[in-house]
């Protein structure tokens, strides 16, 4: 089945006339006719019926005319978004974010990625922790921002870009949201189940720690969003222990509990010797560039008192 055949039937059934579907098509009748037959032959019965000078579709046309208006569509998009291509207008760059990483922090990153390829689509993939290097390793992703990953592949390049403190998150509406931090810290946090984002990945020194503050990881509700944990501690199940930048919104109180000792190192990494295009490496460029230290804590300010 030709592409040209299809754009003649379809032209035929909008017409209801060979002649001026001919005349749409830029060819002639015979030529028309001709590449219509074929595409009958192939597709095994009759799509168009001429009774004098009257002209309809066949049952097998109508039934066919929504799914060879499909395929001619796609092969035009598809045409299109090559010549894109080629030119340098359209280019796609895959970026893929753990679960436990606030986009919002790299948004500015992306306007000015935005601006200078303004032709760019970006692909944004999420998931947890572990599944952020099998992107990059499967060729799924050109860039990741991340936690620490749990794959040991000496391919990887990996580039620190700042560590984010854990802090307890608990919905407004909470019984313990008006607490102060110390007593929430003291009393609370041993009798209290926890929300986390699956794949977190802690040490054994870093889980006795957390033991030993009355926290227990072991049966903590996991979520793989943060829209997720925002659900279950507007439900007040419970609190979060979660990157200090998650979750910054009025409906939420934040507690920094110094003693937690706890932080997410975020890194940008890709695929060393894997070919990169202008896009991928501009946007490595850009957050390796910035001054990270005054994003670790943009939110100072609004943390409860120590």
């Amino acid at each position: 089945m030709e592409m040209q055949q299809v754009r003649y039937f379809i032209s035929v059934a909008k017409w209801l006339n060979f002649t001026r579907a001919a005349e749409e098509c830029h060819v002639t009748q015979p030529a028309l006719t001709r590449a219509i037959k074929l595409l009958e032959q192939e597709l095994g019965g009759d799509l168009i019926r001429r009774e004098g000078r009257h002209t309809h579709l066949t049952e097998l046309g109508n039934k066919m005319l929504p799914i060879l208006c499909q395929c001619h569509e796609a092969a035009l998009a598809a045409k299109s978004l090559a010549s894109q291509v080629r030119s340098g207008e359209l280019s796609t760059l895959s970026v893929a974010v753990s679960h436990s990483v606030d986009l919002t922090l790299f948004i500015d990153a992306l306007r000015e990625l935005r601006a200078a390829f303004p032709g760019i689509q970006i692909k944004l993939k999420r998931g947890p922790a572990g599944d952020i290097g099998e992107l990059l390793k499967s060729g799924k992703a050109d860039v990741a921002i991340c936690g620490p990953l749990s794959l040991a592949w000496d391919r990887l390049e990996i580039w620190p870009l700042f560590n984010e403190p854990f802090e307890v998150i608990v919905g407004s509406n909470h019984a313990l949201a008006d607490s102060s931090p110390s007593q929430l810290a003291l009393d609370a946090l041993t009798n209290t189940q926890f929300t986390v984002m699956s794949g977190l990945d802690l040490t054994l020194q870093e889980r006795d720690n957390l033991r030993a503050l009355g926290i227990d990881l072991a049966s903590a509700h996991e979520v793989a969003s943060i829209d997720d944990m925002k659900s279950l501690l507007t439900a007040g199940l419970g609190l979060a222990l979660a990157p200090a930048h998650i979750l910054r919104e009025p409906t939420m109180q934040h507690v920094s509990i110094p003693s937690l000792q706890l932080t997410q190192a975020v890194a940008v990494c890709v695929v060393s010797g894997r070919h990169r295009n202008p896009e991928a490496n501009a946007l490595l460029n850009l957050l390796r560039m910035k001054d990270w230290q005054s994003e670790e804590n943009p939110v100072e300010a609004d943390r409860l008192p120590a």
